[in-house]
């Protein structure tokens, strides 16, 4: 069944992706309606999500919110099909990098280091990721969790790969971040510097893990639990850390920006680059609320006493 579904859907995905700009915003603006207006998915979900973490907002203002980010939303999943057939001169014009970033990068990749890059589910996560591949010289590695739908996955993983992005599975990301990091040892000593990869490995830091096991802090106002992965990565390999933000500049146009967050994560105690990409990415909310994916269920977990 999960095959037939698939083969139903994908013209319909395809001819969405080849749709001009302005088309693809008006089919958009129909998708928003049928989310927030006909179906209202998850929208007690984001709801509860934007009063908890605004209580200081006026009922009003939260509906405001809430609409605005079901409008970003609409934008967002149909962006993200675009990007099936959009091309690098497309995607460079829809999202670029800030020369900040671009200098970081280069900088990094001259000195032959690699680094992590941290961020959330804040504006065009899928776009920033495939502007970074076509941008800088590092190759960037990109956590993510397969789907259950194996067709649905190849498609994911081919849209996500396509302009140089490496995927790999949260659960071997360590494994992999060493094996890579000994290769490139291995080819230093035995004299082939040309055959080593700079990489930029990309983490998502709004991601929710189990409780136990998990860095618990503030965020948003809530108890939230942190997936420590990222921190013990970083302290283990002594990868500097960037925080890389997002920002909808306008409909259909983002900008990467990015900031050192740790030069030296060895030196770090445990919990402060947790605290520190998980305080980043909350004030980057703050910023533009109605850009942040409030519609997945964040504060599932009670922390224990």
């Amino acid at each position: 069944m999960q095959a037939v579904g698939f083969y139903l859907a994908l013209p319909f995905i395809y001819l969405i992706s080849i749709l001009p700009f302005p088309i693809l915003y008006l089919l958009a603006d129909f998708v928003f309606i049928l989310m927030y207006y006909v179906t209202g998915y998850r929208k007690k979900v984001v709801y509860e999500n934007l009063r908890k973490s605004f209580p200081e907002k006026s009922e009003k203002e939260i509906k405001k919110l809430q609409k605005e980010f079901y409008r970003h939303l609409a934008d967002l999943l149909l962006e993200i099909l675009k990007t099936l057939t959009i091309s690098r001169s497309s995607m460079l014009k829809h999202c670029r990098m800030d020369e900040k970033s671009i200098e970081l990068m280069e900088q990094f990749y001259r000195e032959k280091k690699d680094c992590i890059l941290v961020l959330g589910h804040l504006g065009n996560w899928e776009w920033a990721s495939n502007t970074f591949s076509i941008v800088c010289k590092q190759s960037l590695y990109g956590i993510y969790h397969p789907l259950t739908n194996n067709h649905f996955n190849s498609l994911l993983f081919g849209m996500r790969t396509r302009f140089g992005t490496t995927l790999i599975e949260m659960k071997n990301t360590f494994r992999d971040m060493i094996s890579l990091k000994n290769r490139n040892a291995s080819d230093k000593a035995t004299g082939q510097p040309n055959n080593i990869r700079v990489t930029a490995t990309a983490f998502i830091a709004d991601q929710t893990p189990p409780p136990e096991g998990a860095y618990w802090t503030t965020f948003m106002t809530q108890d939230t639990p942190v997936f420590q992965g990222t921190e013990k990565i970083a302290r283990k390999l002594n990868y500097p850390v960037i925080f890389m933000s997002i920002s909808k500049v306008k409909r259909g146009y983002y900008l990467i920006s990015s900031e050192m967050l740790c030069e030296n994560p060895a030196a770090t105690s445990e919990g402060e680059i947790s605290e520190m990409h998980t305080r980043k990415l909350e004030k980057e909310i703050r910023k533009n609320p109605q850009f942040w994916l409030w519609s997945h269920k964040r504060w599932k977990h009670i922390r224990a006493n």
